[in-house]
């Protein structure tokens, strides 16, 4: 079992904090493409693209703004972003290498008119924070797309900072 220690006081490894607050990380998906679920160069973790499906379905699709509510969307970015953290895990073995999220991408199925990208993608980044606390602090980009892969609502990708 792997802990984190603050302070010389013992934290709960990343896996036991998400299963304490109700998180499940997923076990990762196989590419459907010619790409790894995500790379790691040096320090830096780099994850492919990930949507909002469940067991090998996609579960929001459509047009944000027109098809789903904001709402809806931001709950795809959560599922979205742990099927990341489950690309992230499928390469270092562990969550507890993370050292600290550094950047999100996060891209939004939109229909003409929709501009509450920011507001899906906290969905994202409101998860990262509440696993992770501080080191889940991170920039973000948030795009408007005219389409996405299988007219999923959000795509997620993350640059992670982790040990070697």
């Amino acid at each position: 079992m792997s802990c984190q220690y603050h302070g010389g006081m013992k934290w709960l490894s990343y896996e036991e904090r998400a299963k304490s607050i109700g998180i499940k990380i997923p076990q990762a998906a196989t590419p459907v493409g010619a790409y790894l679920l995500a790379v790691q160069n040096g320090t830096l973790l780099f994850t492919a693209g990930q949507g909002p499906v469940k067991d090998g379905i996609p579960i929001f699709k459509g047009k944000v703004g027109q098809d789903l509510t904001v709402e809806d969307a931001y709950e795809a970015a959560k599922l979205a972003v742990l099927n990341c953290l489950a690309a992230a895990r499928s390469v270092l073995g562990t969550l507890d290498r993370i050292e600290r999220i550094v950047k999100v991408n996060g891209y939004v199925n939109s229909a003409s008119g929709f501009t509450d990208q920011a507001k899906v993608m906290n969905g994202a980044s409101d998860l990262l924070g509440q696993l992770f606390g501080e080191k889940g602090r991170h920039a973000r980009t948030s795009v408007g797309v005219s389409e996405l892969p299988l007219n999923i609502a959000v795509e997620v990708e993350l640059v992670l900072a982790c040990t070697s």
